[in-house]
């Protein structure tokens, strides 16, 4: 792909309210876009205004601390380049050299220079079980890439009996010199779902690194719900596993054996963002059903609750229990009612936004934002940047714009750099 010019467009930056009219959403699962035969409706959510909308100015706020000057944000704090577009991009990555992995969920792996907008296709993925929310999903580096090549992809396979699971495998990356394209060599599966259902949600399989090397992976319930809180299956949890794909000895519950010994923690729906922030502490964001989206502080052997406990209700209207009534649960940080539908995160740790350190950033699915929050004792929610389209990926580049996927068939990559005007 070469394009012969990017667009430029100053984002609208208004806080989307939270009250409003009711918008009927055809789809009970997590990407509020599958069909379903009763529609939901969700009272209070606010469709987005389109990304050129005039938004009413505010006065910019400062950032303030210690005997520096007060440092003041622009209003808007980013304007948004259009780079490339992509069909049904799910994760993205960059290489060192600046280059950038793009996965599309049917089951490719692209491989994109944005400095000249060239892209190709790397060959020797694995086959993808495309449907639904399934096909290709996440695509990381290895801790070490600059010396063993190493990428980790996660995506959905196909099993007996119309089953599907999610998988992570590793493969090493050799780019053809001079292009944008090359393959993936001895690829191999470390990990899978366990067991494999029917179906075509709620996978999850984001995946990342920590500073000790350990690989992270979430993994959805399959919208079967009770697979959760069962620990002969690893489905509806958080896995902490070795680069190989072996179990660390001191995972929570390495000495039960089996499924079990991958967990981190249980209780969960479907995450789809995982991220450390700079204190080494592991957050992850996870799709509610009906309202009750979550942001959760991630702990050794914690229970989260679903599906016993949530802060949302069944498709059906039946309630759920809330978190208050079994304190036993790990409670979510932040909830989200009506839902925002997250998908992708980062917790910003560069200086092109000072003002932006510390500080994460989550992609909305139902919301069509970018959603701001803040951590420190009292978790929030900051500020709804309006998109006008589904943030599938948000990812930090590494000269610390904030680069964003959106969701579906033709969808922009957008690269967010620091409003000088």
């Amino acid at each position: 792909m070469n394009l012969s010019a990017w667009s430029v467009t100053c984002l609208t930056l208004s806080l989307i309210a939270c009250d409003g009219n009711a918008v009927a959403v055809t789809a009970p699962d997590d990407d509020r876009n599958e069909p379903a035969s009763t529609p939901l409706v969700l009272a209070g959510h606010v469709p987005s205004p389109p990304i050129a909308a005039a938004a009413q100015a505010a006065p910019a706020p400062q950032v303030t601390g210690g005997t520096q000057p007060a440092l003041r944000i622009p209003d808007p704090p980013f304007v948004s380049t259009e780079v490339a577009r992509f069909d049904q991009p799910w994760a993205m990555t960059f290489l060192p050299d600046g280059r950038l992995l793009v996965t599309e969920k049917p089951g490719r792996l692209r491989l994109l220079n944005p400095a000249t907008g060239q892209s190709g296709e790397i060959s020797g993925v694995p086959t993808v079980a495309y449907g639904g929310q399934g096909g290709f999903g996440d695509v990381i580096l290895h801790p070490r890439f600059a010396d063993n090549g190493m990428i980790y992809v996660s995506y959905a396979e196909q099993g007996a009996n119309s089953t599907r699971g999610a998988a992570v495998a590793r493969a090493r990356l050799v780019i053809d010199a001079g292009a944008n394209t090359g393959r993936l060599e001895g690829l191999q599966v470390i990990w899978r779902q366990v067991p494999k259902v029917t179906g075509d949600a709620h996978y999850s399989h984001r995946m990342l690194f920590d500073a000790q090397g350990k690989l992270w992976i979430s993994s959805g319930e399959r919208q079967k719900a009770s697979p959760a809180q069962d620990m002969q299956s690893n489905l509806g949890k958080i896995i902490r596993l070795n680069d190989d794909g072996s179990v660390p000895p001191d995972n929570p519950f390495a000495n039960q054996g089996g499924v079990a010994a991958q967990v981190w923690s249980l209780g969960h729906r479907n995450v789809l963002g995982l991220a450390f922030d700079p204190s080494g502490r592991l957050w992850a964001h996870e799709m509610g059903p009906a309202g009750g989206d979550e942001l959760n502080l991630i702990e050794r052997g914690s229970n989260y609750g679903w599906p016993i406990v949530s802060n949302g209700d069944n498709y059906d209207g039946s309630p759920i229990p809330d978190h208050p009534t079994r304190p036993e649960f790990n409670a979510p940080e932040i909830s989200w009612t009506p839902v925002i539908a997250p998908a992708g995160f980062i917790i910003y740790q560069a200086d092109l936004f000072p003002y932006f350190r510390g500080r994460g950033f989550i992609g909305g699915l139902a919301s069509q934002a970018l959603i701001q929050v803040e951590f420190g004792d009292t978790p929030r929610e900051v500020k709804r940047y309006p998109m006008g389209r589904r943030i599938r990926e948000v990812e930090q580049g590494p000269d610390g714009a904030i680069w964003l996927l959106e969701d579906g068939a033709d969808a922009r990559l957008l690269k967010l750099t620091p409003n000088r005007g």
